[in-house]
């Protein structure tokens, strides 16, 4: 599958998936996995970063007030057009422009730094994406990341509970099986019945890689991998949001940082 097709997928979800999670309809985001992104990133206040698949500019805007002076990109356009409206009802100086990761319009080490929060795993031609990446980070900068854990999140997951409705396993099967854009529908688990009713399934193109692949990728790229980090509820977060107690048991997402070498700015 090409990006402009995945693209063309994501777009007709754009709509609808903007409602959802500004409804704060994807737990997973808002309750777990960004804010231990944001947690676990290095200081970014006075620099410039490029967030990659932004969306409709929720985490861009996080970082913004950081104090990072913020770029955001999407294939979809009416994802940028969520993400320009909300730039002009409150002004934090971000810059967003429809474009594909694997032709950034912008020049060599631009950035100090560059965020994908959720979205490389979208992203047909990966090794594509981060060669684009590893170009416009200068020498010395990094790029921080999250994607479905590859080990615990592969194409067939099932989180297992017990009569009482406490999760006691998570299933996973298809670990070696990659996926090139097989496309799988589902939605949000808390979205009220009747929006559900009145919503459509989003439509999402699976990219499915191991773990191996995704580091072999990585340091084909020319990046040295820094931290990973894998999202884990806390008790009382479980409690309060039962969706993200499977996380007590194994990570649904993992975090990862990796650097730029410093030094001269020649391709791996």
């Amino acid at each position: 599958m090409k990006a402009s097709e995945a693209g063309a997928f994501w777009e007709r979800n754009a709509e609808t998936w903007t409602r959802h999670v500004r409804a704060g309809y994807d737990i997973y985001r808002d309750a777990l996995n960004s804010p231990t992104f944001l947690d676990a990133l290095p200081p970014v206040e006075g620099r410039r970063g490029l967030d990659m698949g932004c969306g409709e500019g929720t985490n861009t805007r996080h970082l913004a007030r950081r104090g990072a002076r913020m770029d955001g990109i999407d294939i979809a356009p009416t994802f940028i057009r969520h993400a320009r409206a909300a730039e002009s009802a409150e002004p934090l100086g971000i810059s967003y422009a429809v474009a594909d990761g694997t032709s950034l319009p912008f020049a060599a080490s631009s950035f100090d730094f560059v965020t994908a929060f959720m979205s490389l795993m979208d992203m047909p031609d990966i090794d594509g994406v981060l060669a684009e990446a590893w170009r416009v980070v200068r020498p010395g900068g990094f790029l921080q990341f999250s994607i479905l854990h590859p080990c615990f999140s592969p194409p067939h997951r099932k989180v297992l509970r017990d009569p009482s409705g406490e999760t006691r396993a998570v299933e996973v099967a298809d670990y070696f099986n990659g996926r090139h854009g097989d496309v799988e529908r589902w939605g949000f688990g808390s979205v009220p019945a009747a929006e559900k009713a009145a919503s459509p399934l989003f439509e999402v193109p699976r990219f499915h890689r191991t773990l191996s692949q995704w580091v072999d990728a990585l340091v084909g790229a020319g990046f040295v991998v820094e931290r990973m980090v894998e999202p884990r509820a806390t008790a009382e977060l479980a409690a309060a949001q039962p969706v993200v107690a499977d996380t007590r048991v194994v990570p649904q997402a993992l975090i990862v940082r990796v650097r730029r070498p410093p030094g001269p700015a020649c391709a791996p």
